[in-house]
């Protein structure tokens, strides 16, 4: 059973080491499934070698193990850090818009991978979240790029699409970041197995240190 503590406190008490062993070591991260017929579960290895890397390099302690949890779902509550990703359709009902939306105002994080062809699709989704908001550009001295690895100009370029920068959008609820979209960039691919893409050594790390910065954002802020 997962630890019911509100999820900013508990994001605090873990990156301050002040909650018991057994509850940092049921900490989950979880993939976001949704309806419409886009492939949510894109990038199989992709999440479990960021939670390997996160755990090596910031001695957190992560379950091993993602998560995968339904946008409309109860359960989304139980986890501080949400992953989203595909290439196609994305469909949130009014129900889901609504528990997405109560899970970012109460503490939670999604952060939106496009895989490639999301954009389209999940911008006018999230508008049924947050009807109030617009993603807005981050600046490139954002803070989630300059945790424990500086990257002066934001993302990096993982995989090529259209020949177009890579860029961070941000949806901010009253002063706080509660969901990081990077486009045009395709971090999730650089996480996957090395044998997935054949990326070099060097683009992978840029993608996993780019991810652990993300990761670490979410859980001191």
């Amino acid at each position: 059973m997962k630890t019911k503590i509100p999820l900013l406190l508990f994001a605090l008490l873990l990156l301050a080491g002040m909650l018991p062993l057994s509850a940092q070591q049921r900490t989950q991260i979880a993939l976001l499934k949704y309806g419409g017929g886009g492939d949510w579960y894109a990038n199989p290895t992709s999440l479990t070698n960021l939670i390997a890397f996160c755990n090596t390099d910031l001695h957190m302690n992560l379950e091993p193990q993602y998560a995968v949890v339904d946008v409309g779902s109860s359960e989304l509550f139980n986890y501080p850090f949400v992953h989203m990703t595909g290439h196609g359709n994305v469909v949130f009902s009014s129900q889901e818009a609504t528990n997405l939306r109560n899970y970012l105002i109460g503490g939670g994080f999604l952060h939106i991978d496009d895989n490639y062809g999301l954009r389209d699709f999940i911008v006018p989704q999230m508008k049924k979240v947050f009807p109030e908001l617009e993603f807005v550009e981050l600046p490139f001295n954002h803070p989630i790029y300059h945790q424990k690895y500086d990257f002066p100009n934001g993302l990096p370029k993982i995989h090529e699409h259209d020949n177009k920068p890579p860029k961070g959008y941000g949806l901010i609820w009253e002063g706080r970041l509660v969901c990081f979209f990077s486009w045009e960039c395709d971090l999730g691919d650089g996480w996957e197995d090395q044998d997935v893409h054949n990326d070099s050594q060097e683009t992978r790390l840029k993608a996993l240190k780019m991810g652990e910065n993300i990761v670490r954002y979410v859980f001191s802020n």
